[in-house]
């Protein structure tokens, strides 16, 4: 319980951040079909965010060392709200390109001033409880975000004033609290071609982990509307998808843990290859098999990113576990970068169906990277333990070591 005090204002900035955050995505893609952006312009609204997303990554530990903490996190939350509230002053897919940028470095930069912040205060014995905390308030505002769709009118200056209002709430408990700042952690240096080097089937496993991730988010509520869901039924068909990502994560870590984790991905794989294609032809059989479709289709794609991250820790010692992280966060941000224009163009040209058909041929890939490597070298005899590896910030790498 003293722990829970302690992070109490860490994770209800958390939550609020999350909830905001994790709104704007699919409303920006109801709102642009709403004024009649193309499902392309909509796609690249999507890759914006994660361009941002990247550049907030490697720039926001450089600014914690410049202001401080508190400064760094209300520029970042600054930000946020400045690009949600300009929305409608400005109907203009590439105006809202630049504010998804915007939106972008301030996930970033508020994550990473969180999770340092969290790094500075939990202990060994704390660790485990703390981030158990953490990843369940991280899906709670997740699946809380998807939820808002159904209540947010589209291209509304209503709605983006609503998550505005909550990304700037983010701002008071971390900025309020009397525990002092931290120092600033060093910045980790970001190189690629660690993880390329480590394990080349954990860097496909998190790029196709962005892919996914990606399209679905971003370009998901396109689909929902192609197949004929209302608003409401779109926020549910969203919320799904996390909840059967959050549901998979302890049979899956169990799985990761007790067998060969190559087999696990290659297995995975395949069952993500199959719930796209039962998602795509079940498109029209109801309401509640959408549903349930979606949360199959999460179950199995959510917990790909952190077998392959524990897969490349097998091969890490502890001098190279942060960096480590920060690589395998950049190639999941190229595959998330490339996604959703792409998956957005396929949308429009061969109809919803195409959307799980570009995530299927992904994983299908995946599994046929899997087998290569299981020809390649054997797997190690030590396994570090199955975490749930949050996709936020460079930084997550120092809460996740010592636990590995």
């Amino acid at each position: 319980m003293r722990m829970l005090i302690s992070f109490a204002a860490l994770f209800l900035s958390v939550l609020l951040l999350q909830i905001s955050s994790g709104g704007v995505g699919p409303l920006d893609a109801l709102s642009g079909l709403e004024l009649g952006f193309s499902t392309a312009a909509v796609g690249a609204l999507g890759s914006a965010h994660f361009v941002g997303f990247f550049v907030g990554c490697w720039w926001a530990p450089r600014l914690l060392g410049s202001v401080g903490h508190s400064r760094a996190f209300a520029a970042f939350t600054a930000l946020g709200a400045i690009g949600l509230l300009a929305h409608m002053v400005w109907v203009d897919p590439i105006f809202w390109s630049v504010l998804r940028v915007g939106t972008g470095l301030c996930v970033a930069g508020c994550y990473t001033v969180i999770e340092s912040w969290l790094q500075a205060k939990v202990t060994n014995e704390t660790r485990g409880r703390a981030m158990g905390t953490y990843r369940i308030i991280d899906l709670s505002g997740s699946i809380l975000a998807q939820l808002m769709i159904g209540v947010l009118e589209p291209a509304s200056y209503l709605s983006y004033n609503v998550l505005a209002i909550l990304c700037c709430a983010a701002l008071l408990p971390i900025t309020l609290t009397r525990t002092p700042q931290p120092e600033t952690p060093s910045a980790p240096r970001l190189r690629p071609r660690l993880a390329l080097s480590l394990s080349p089937l954990a860097v496909a496993g998190v790029v196709v982990a962005g892919v996914s991730s990606a399209a679905f988010r971003m370009v998901g509520p396109i689909y929902g509307q192609e197949v004929g869901l209302r608003a409401d039924q779109i926020a549910y068909f969203l919320a799904a998808f996390v909840l059967g990502g959050a549901l998979a994560q302890y049979p899956v870590g169990w799985l990761a843990d007790k067998y060969d984790r190559r087999w696990v991905l290659i297995w995975l794989s395949i069952a993500s290859a199959l719930a796209c294609g039962i998602t795509a032809a079940t498109s029209g059989q109801g309401t509640v098999v959408v549903m349930l479709v979606a949360g199959l289709f999460g179950f199995t794609t959510f917990p790909i990113y952190s077998v392959a991250a524990a897969h490349a820790h097998d091969f890490a010692n502890s001098d190279t576990r942060v960096e480590l992280s920060a690589a395998l966060m950049f190639w999941f941000a190229v595959g998330a970068i490339a996604s959703p224009v792409v998956s957005s163009q396929l949308l429009a040209a061969f109809g919803p169906a195409s959307l799980f058909l570009l995530i299927a041929v992904a994983h299908i890939l995946l599994a046929v990277v899997g087998i290569i490597r299981m020809r390649a070298r054997p797997t190690v005899e030590e396994k570090t333990a199955y975490i749930y590896a949050p996709r936020t910030t460079f930084t997550i790498g120092r809460l996740l070591s010592r636990k590995r």
